[in-house]
């Protein structure tokens, strides 16, 4: 009789409740060892970059090795990357299709080669290592334990939630951020809890090795107003099109190299040599490496009022010929110093400004509004909450299909006005406008 009721109707509540029971364990479990792992290498990834800022601080003459620096770099990926040049982009394809396997090297190159990057001088953050070396840990995990087929982009995408979470202390938008980068217009739920597992103990993990997570201060709030409100909505646009104009400086300056440069050593010494000649037009070194001492600056005081133009600049072009790191913290410097700009022109406080641009780009440029809005929750408690949900939707929308992950699949488009075709990524439909007549 159990067997015709399994036949004609489907499996037990007995069956239905052990499946349930045995998943969840299994996604606890593995969630559990990603976030321990993915937590002890962003607690040495970043006691090791603050390391090495402090030394390239104490040396100015280590930026002009920066040229020397990207062949190392250029050499790693050229002969022993194995397909992992690709960075994020390959993790998120790798998600989309689930053709072959993550390379396990992917973790330690990006380690290694972001170390060289910050050392030396380069524009970058810290959250694409990270990012990679949780993908790369979740691979591992996969092969070890002989993960089916149905779970392996689960746990590839809990490894991103352990990266984002641990690396920056927030670990409620690390859970949601690894189920909304992927794909825009779709979150998947069903990671929803090794995500969570993962990023909440990866951040634990990094905090009991004693990290301690950048903080930021608003310093007063404005009321809630028809007039503030129509500001939030200008300044909104504004930094929506700010994250567009770096997202495709960045990956135009990738298009280029790819097309003049081939040679990845060849590419990454120009490219480093760019960064110097920048360095002494400018006259100021503020724009290398995070660029966390103007992020600060730009909550308690006035920064130079084109320093987010330079940043885009600097990190455009360090990301875009083969350095290595990350674009997160680099966003927060365009977006706090940019509201830092405005604040006078549209008579609103500096710190809030500042922390409004910071997650109205990261929204924007990392197409995840969601992830953003609980990250300004997490980072600033709570406060002006109705102003940030404003602004990363506006930013996200008006973002348009740009962004800087160009493998994300636009699985419905943020809007019919944007008049987009499902299923296309970012780089197909960046493609398809330039063979249009």
């Amino acid at each position: 009789m159990e067997r015709i009721k399994n036949k004609f109707w489907g499996p037990t509540v007995r069956d239905r409740h052990l499946t349930f029971i045995t998943t969840l364990g299994k996604w606890v479990l593995w969630g559990s060892i990603i976030g321990i792992l993915v937590g002890t290498t962003s607690a040495l990834l970043i006691n090791l970059n603050d390391f090495l800022t402090d030394v390239r601080e104490a040396n100015h003459f280590s930026l002009f090795f920066l040229p020397l620096g990207g062949i190392v770099i250029g050499y790693i990926y050229m002969y022993y990357g194995k397909g992992s040049r690709k960075g994020n982009d390959l993790i998120i394809e790798h998600v989309h299709h689930g053709q072959g396997k993550i390379p396990l090297r992917m973790g330690p190159i990006v380690f290694v080669c972001t170390f060289i990057t910050h050392l030396l001088g380069g524009s970058t953050g810290r959250e694409g290592a990270a990012i990679q070396m949780g993908a790369s840990i979740s691979e591992g995990v996969n092969r070890f334990f002989n993960v089916a087929e149905i779970d392996r982009r689960i746990l590839i995408i809990s490894g991103i939630s352990g990266g984002f979470g641990s690396a920056f202390g927030a670990p409620l938008a690390g859970t949601i951020f690894g189920m909304e980068a992927i794909v825009i217009g779709k979150t998947k739920y069903e990671a929803f809890i090794p995500c969570f597992v993962a990023s909440f103990i990866g951040h634990f993990v990094a905090t009991a090795w004693g990290i301690h997570h950048d903080e930021f201060i608003i310093q007063n709030i404005p009321d809630i107003n028809t007039v503030n409100l129509m500001k939030v909505i200008i300044l909104s646009i504004i930094f929506g099109f700010t994250s567009v104009l770096y997202s495709q400086l960045r990956h135009e300056i990738k298009r280029l190299s790819d097309k003049y440069l081939k040679n990845l050593m060849l590419r990454a010494f120009v490219g480093g040599i760019i960064i110097i000649t920048l360095t002494y037009l400018i006259g100021s070194r503020d724009y290398l490496g995070r660029g966390l001492p103007m992020v600060e600056r730009a909550f308690t005081g006035d920064v130079p009022p084109f320093a987010f133009l330079a940043k885009i600049i600097f990190t455009a072009i360090t990301m875009g010929t083969g350095f290595r790191g990350g674009e997160v913290i680099p966003l927060f410097f365009i977006g706090s110093t940019l509201g830092n700009t405005l604040s006078p022109i549209m008579a609103l406080p500096a710190s809030f400004l500042a922390a409004l641009g910071m997650i109205a780009i990261l929204s924007g440029a990392a197409n995840t509004p969601i992830s953003a809005f609980i990250f300004s929750v997490e980072m600033f408690k709570g406060e002006g909450i109705t102003f940030f949900f404003m602004a990363c939707l506006i930013s996200f929308i008006f973002s348009g299909h740009h962004g800087i992950y160009g493998a994300q699949k636009i699985y419905d488009p943020k809007s019919r006005m944007l008049n987009l075709v499902p299923g296309e990524t970012i780089n197909a439909i960046e493609d398809n406008k330039k063979v249009q007549p």
